[in-house]
């Protein structure tokens, strides 16, 4: 069932009411006053010898959680403190050199009401994240950074909408800004990103994924073809490394042996060393596996063996490997 215009239209409104917002979020940075304001907050953060704690109720509550994900993956240590538990015992997570980041659309939030005067004990710095510049939260926080929106998104303008997506931006652009002042690198970004696609393609490396030991197909180099072809059925890694006293003189792959019966019909005269390609491409176990993959895509090969910094064997990878681990 497909959507009526009415609805599309609706949908169209409110895409282009909140790009609006974030429109008028980055006029603000033309004011001296706000580009100040962001700075210091920016700063507070930057120098901060503790956490920075993430709080928030309802809507803006939510924001708080993604602001503070954002932070933990690009280098700044931040927890979320749900506002309304921090009063009945969660404020034990605060030390005195943490900075707390409050976002609160209207600035008069019962439950962060109850909460800052807490904070305030602690002596830590607040940051207000606020579209009421003027609220009572604003004039005791020490840093107050305006999200205020001219309407939501919502038709009855009570929905947090426009204003929910300016304050989720603002947190971003703290987060990025903060993230550069850091120097924060791909390889960092990794280590908190194991499980993602640039995690393996910055950390896994050979060694990770390689065949190894006895499931190396291996083969001496007078071996006849016939024990050559049963090493590669059974190693199921298409190919045999040739190998004289624990070092990989030549590779024979199933493409080697069906070239070769193309023009021979009697193969048995025919020894390993006879069709193998000699002095095969090689890498270390440290190497990593994204690279591995382009070196094999360039040279057009599906195996890669694997030596270390003596060019003694130790293990061999295969393409398929690495396209399954996403890479």
């Amino acid at each position: 069932m497909s959507l009526n215009n009415k609805d599309l239209k609706t949908a169209k409104a409110v895409v282009n009411q909140e790009k609006r917002a974030v429109s008028i979020l980055e006029k603000r940075f033309l004011s001296t006053e706000f580009n100040n304001n962001f700075s210091k907050a920016v700063e507070l953060i930057y120098k901060c010898k503790g956490k920075v704690v993430v709080t928030g109720v309802g809507k803006s509550g939510i924001i708080a959680q993604k602001i503070t994900a954002t932070f933990n993956s690009t280098g700044t240590y931040a927890v979320f403190l749900h506002s309304a538990d921090s009063i009945h015992g969660d404020l034990g997570i605060i030390r005195d050199e943490d900075v707390a980041l409050v976002i609160s659309r209207s600035g008069d939030t019962a439950e962060i009401r109850k909460l800052i005067p807490a904070l305030k004990e602690f002596n830590i710095k607040i940051i207000l994240i606020t579209s009421n510049a003027e609220s009572q939260l604003a004039k005791i926080s020490d840093v107050v950074l305006d999200t205020s929106v001219t309407i939501e998104a919502c038709p009855y303008n009570l929905t947090p909408t426009s204003s929910t997506t300016v304050s989720l931006v603002l947190g971003d652009a703290i987060a990025i800004t903060l993230l550069n002042k850091r120097g924060f690198t791909k390889e960092e970004f990794a280590v908190f990103h194991p499980g993602g696609t640039l995690g393996k393609q910055l950390l896994l490396k050979v060694e990770d994924i390689m065949v190894k030991g006895e499931e190396i197909p291996v083969v001496s180099r007078t071996l006849n073809l016939k024990d050559v072809i049963y090493c590669i059925s059974s190693k199921r890694l298409g190919c045999a490394i040739v190998s004289e006293k624990g070092k990989p003189v030549g590779i024979i792959t199933d493409g080697d042996l069906r070239r070769l019966l193309e023009k021979e019909f009697d193969i048995s005269k025919f020894k390993a060393k006879d069709i193998m390609t000699r002095n095969p491409k090689t890498v270390t176990k440290n190497t990593l596996a994204k690279t591995v993959l382009k070196i094999m895509e360039q040279n057009k090969i599906m195996q890669m063996i694997v030596t270390d910094k003596k060019k003694n064997l130790m293990g061999i990878i295969h393409m398929h490997t690495l396209v399954e681990m996403g890479l």
